[in-house]
């Protein structure tokens, strides 16, 4: 070894190549499809950027997350500001993207796209076409792949949680070019020999757009659709959708979710009857409380202790309303009394024979007072009313001049 040599730490050299890269790709803009995009816990962004023949990881952190407006997803093709940086820990370069602009979907995701309107036209996404899950199934079958993740975590969340629960695993491929068929022909299999199974799970854990492909192929939909058994589809992590997810009578965002789905715990459905039973209760307590309270108050009262109190309070107020009836009837009376008396002397003093007692006649004419000489003529008969009779006569001379 010479003397001038340097020899490196791998972290040394790591970093070596970290500002190797920074300090010659300060930013640069690249252009690509987003492939396996996911969320971390933390909010930070995933996923690949690819193109024909290659494929980069990038990553956006939450603090540049602020201006992006449009939704990110697979199969979307995109131009980002980014530095080439290392992930000194796994030794891999990668871009911290800086800025994102979308530019238009890729290849897969226009098929994706495509296929769903054109199934969503005919009905295959309507509620109304959908059945109904069973909530206590004894039978589940499940068509995915024997040797992945999924498989094992449907089979160990269904036996802990509802050993009674038989399970009939029906492997398929998952992924590539014949998976698509492979699960096509396994739906409609089990719905052909295996009429009992009560439900069926269909899917894989995650992966990018490519890995969950076969569950976006029409012929896959169209056996998920025409499946006289009801489907549970559960592909990918929460945040994937395939076409399988839109068309199956139900969607369950992991494999592990529908296995819940479909299992329910025995425990936990004893542990909910019991809280609804001390709810319950505690319900019934508080009106028994309640009423409690009211009668109570009721036996307590003097209404309770003398009932006839009620009758004496209500006796005392109709005789005072009597009483202020008689007197305001009494008053009127009085007052029309009084108006009585008054227009009788009124009317009396009117009467035309009054004058008559004092010494005075009245003369008519054909039963019409004579108020004047000149309404007569010499011998016109007259009648004159004294106080007490009346006599006939016969005008011989007229006056009219004043006595």
């Amino acid at each position: 070894m010479k003397e001038k040599e340097i020899i490196y730490k791998v972290s040394e050299l790591n970093f070596e190549i970290k500002n190797l890269l920074k300090n010659s790709f300060n930013q640069v803009w690249v252009e690509g499809e987003i492939s396996g995009f996911k969320k971390s816990s933390l909010n930070h962004f995933y996923f690949d950027l690819k193109d024909e023949n290659s494929i980069i990881s990038c990553v956006i952190f939450k603090w540049f997350q602020n201006e992006i407006n449009f939704d990110i997803r697979d199969g979307i093709l995109v131009r980002v500001l980014a530095e080439v940086g290392t992930f000194e820990r796994q030794s891999k370069y990668q871009l911290i993207i800086k800025k994102i602009i979308p530019l238009s979907l890729g290849k897969l995701q226009i098929e994706f796209e495509k296929l769903k309107k054109k199934l969503e036209a005919e009905g295959l996404f309507d509620e109304k076409r959908k059945k109904p899950i069973p909530p206590f199934p004894q039978n589940v079958g499940v068509v995915t792949s024997l040797y992945g993740a999924a498989v094992r975590d449907i089979i160990s969340i269904i036996k802990r949680r509802a050993p009674n629960i038989n399970l009939i695993i029906y492997p398929v491929m998952v992924q590539g070019e014949k998976a698509a068929l492979e699960i096509s022909n396994a739906i409609k299999e089990i719905n052909e020999k295996l009429p009992y199974i009560d439900v069926l799970l269909v899917g894989r854990g995650g992966g990018s757009i490519e890995d969950l492909w076969a569950f976006n192929e029409e012929i896959v939909a169209r056996a998920i659709a025409n499946s006289r058994i009801p489907v549970i589809s559960c592909v990918g992590h929460q945040t994937d959708f395939t076409i399988s997810d839109f068309v199956a009578d139900l969607r369950a965002p992991t494999p592990s979710a529908a296995a819940e789905l479909v299992s329910k715990n025995a425990s936990d459905l004893i542990i909910h009857i019991k809280q609804i039973e001390k709810r319950l209760i505690s319900a019934l307590k508080i009106i028994y409380q309640r009423l409690f309270q009211r009668f109570s108050i009721f036996i307590n009262s003097g209404v309770y202790k003398n009932p006839l109190v009620l009758i004496e309070n209500r006796a005392m107020i109709v005789d005072e309303m009597v009483e202020k009836m008689l007197r305001f009837m009494d008053d009127k009376l009085k007052n029309r009394e009084n108006l009585f008396i008054n227009l009788k002397g009124r009317i009396k003093n009117l009467d035309p024979k009054i004058p008559t007692k004092k010494g005075y006649a009245i003369a008519t004419k054909n039963k019409k007072t004579i108020k004047k000489a000149s309404e007569l003529k010499e011998g016109d008969d007259i009648n004159i009313i004294f106080s007490s009779g009346s006599t006939d006569a016969t005008v011989k001379k007229i006056y009219t001049e004043d006595l």
